[in-house]
């Protein structure tokens, strides 16, 4: 008999970030932010976890650092886990912005990325991370955008209402468990406050 083999992704939220830096790549976390590291390492901790990967954003890698040092990990960064490109400047109105992307996934801004986009890069790094780390426990540090798509492509009922309900959630969690045929078999979203 054949023992399915079961890869658990548990992708992690960046916590709070400082928003008075409006370089998103390296926007850093907040006081805040980086004390709440304590809550991913904390839920994390019993996990198993072999693999550590990361959007290449500082407040991503940022999240998820304290747990892999404290477990000797080495965080590998992924580009295709990057954040959606918005715009090339700051978008005051991102709200209005969110809102047009997640009623037409294919909607963008001049020098910016759509949903669809996002999701598609995402997911091609998912499916490639799993099909590398079968069986597996692995973290990835990442962002909201890029997460809600990466829940949607496996839920297709996760749209604004839920991406605005979990606006606030830094940081969060979301368990994925692929089984040995990559398939998603279950969703799990971790409130860690």
């Amino acid at each position: 008999m054949e023992v399915q083999s079961v890869t658990k992704v548990y992708y992690v939220r960046h916590a709070e970030p400082n928003y008075d830096n409006h370089n998103d790549a390296l926007r850093e976390l907040t006081l805040k932010g980086l004390d709440d590291r304590k809550l991913v390492t904390k839920f994390l901790a019993d996990k198993e976890i072999n693999v550590a990967v990361s959007s290449p954003f500082r407040r991503a890698v940022d999240t998820i650092k304290e747990f892999a040092d404290l477990k000797g990990i080495k965080i590998e960064v992924i580009d295709e886990f990057r954040e959606r490109k918005v715009d090339s400047g700051w978008i005051d109105d991102f709200t209005s912005f969110t809102q047009n992307q997640w009623d037409d996934f294919n909607y963008k801004l001049s020098d910016g990325e759509c949903l669809q986009e996002v999701q598609e890069r995402n997911i091609s790094a998912l499916l490639k991370l799993i099909d590398d780390y079968k069986g597996k426990n692995i973290v990835i540090g990442g962002r909201g955008t890029a997460l809600s798509t990466i829940i949607n492509y496996f839920d297709t009922s996760f749209g604004y209402d839920e991406f605005a309900k979990m606006k606030n959630k830094m940081p969060w969690i979301v368990e994925f468990q692929f089984d040995s045929e990559a398939h998603c078999c279950a969703i799990y979203k971790h409130d860690l406050f």
